[in-house]
C-alpha cells in the first residue's frame, strides 16, 4: 500500500512537480487548490502526511493546522508546510501551530522526498521502511512474507492488507466503514459485515498454539491492533 500524500496547494505548477516527483517515488498524490476543501479533504479520509501552504485561498495553511490538530481523527497525523515566508519567526509560528516541519519556497523535489521520509520516520516509522513489526509479528514489505516468531504465516491478498493497515496504525480503532475504504478502496462495493469475514480469518491464521491475538475488537467501533488485549 502507497503512502498517501494529500497536497494543499494552490500553484500549479508547485503542484504538478511534486505530484510528478512523489508519484515517481512510489507515492500517492491527491491535489487540492483550496484551503476550506483541503480540510474537508484531510477529515474525510485521513492520509499519511499533508503538505500544506501557508497562503491559499478561503482558509490559511495556519488555520488548517489548527483546526487538524484539535480534531482527534487528524491530530496525529504528520503536516510539512511549504511556504516563501523564510523569517525565522514566521518558522517558528508554523511550527509552534502544529506543524512537523516547514520547507521554504523554492525547494528541490529532493529535498522534499527527504523530509518526507525524514518526518515519517519521526512521526510514523512504520510508513518509511521495508519491513513493519508488532510485538512477535513482522511484515516485509518487499518479499510480502509475514512471520510470527519463527513461524511462516500464510495469509490471503486481503488478509494481507489488513494486517499491513493495522500495523501501519498500531493501537487505532477502525470502524467497519474505515477498513473498507482504507484496504478495499472507494470504488469497490463490499458489504461492512465482509470485514467481519476476514477479520475471523486473519485471526485464524495468525493466532496459533496459545499465541496471543492482539485484534482486538471495540464494540460498537470497530478493530484495532493493540497488545494490551
Amino acid at each position: 500500500m502507497k503512502t498517501r500524500v494529500l497536497l494543499i496547494e494552490d500553484d500549479e505548477s508547485i503542484t504538478e512537480l511534486v505530484r510528478y516527483n512523489l508519484e515517481r517515488a512510489e507515492y500517492s498524490v491527491e491535489a487540492v487548490a483550496d484551503g476550506e476543501d483541503g480540510l474537508y479533504r484531510a477529515t474525510q479520509e485521513t492520509p499519511d502526511i499533508i503538505l500544506l501552504d501557508w497562503m491559499l485561498p478561503n482558509l490559511s495553511g495556519l488555520e488548517i493546522c489548527r483546526q487538524l490538530r484539535r480534531n482527534t481523527e487528524t491530530a496525529n497525523v504528520p503536516i510539512i508546510m511549504l511556504t516563501a515566508r523564510a523569517d525565522e519567526p514566521d518558522r517558528i509560528r508554523g511550527l509552534e501551530t502544529g506543524a512537523d516541519d516547514y520547507i521554504v519556497k523554492p525547494f528541490s523535489p529532493k529535498e522534499l522526498i527527504a523530509r518526507i521520509q525524514a518526518v515519517l520516520r519521526r512521526v510514523r516509522p512504520a510508513l518509511a521502511g521495508q519491513q513493519l513489526r508488532f510485538e512477535d509479528i513482522t511484515l516485509d514489505n518487499v518479499s510480502h512474507r509475514v512471520t510470527r516468531g519463527e513461524t511462516l504465516i500464510h495469509l490471503g491478498p486481503t488478509e494481507y492488507r489488513l494486517l499491513r493497515h493495522f500495523m501501519e496504525n498500531p493501537g487505532r480503532v477502525f470502524s467497519r466503514e474505515q477498513l473498507l475504504d482504507s484496504v478495499w478502496g472507494h470504488d469497490v462495493y463490499v458489504e461492512p459485515r465482509t470485514v467481519d469475514v476476514h477479520i475471523r480469518r486473519l485471526r485464524k491464521a495468525m493466532n496459533f498454539d496459545n499465541t496471543s491475538d492482539y485484534i482486538r475488537t471495540v464494540r460498537s467501533a470497530g478493530y484495532a491492533l493493540d497488545s494490551r488485549g
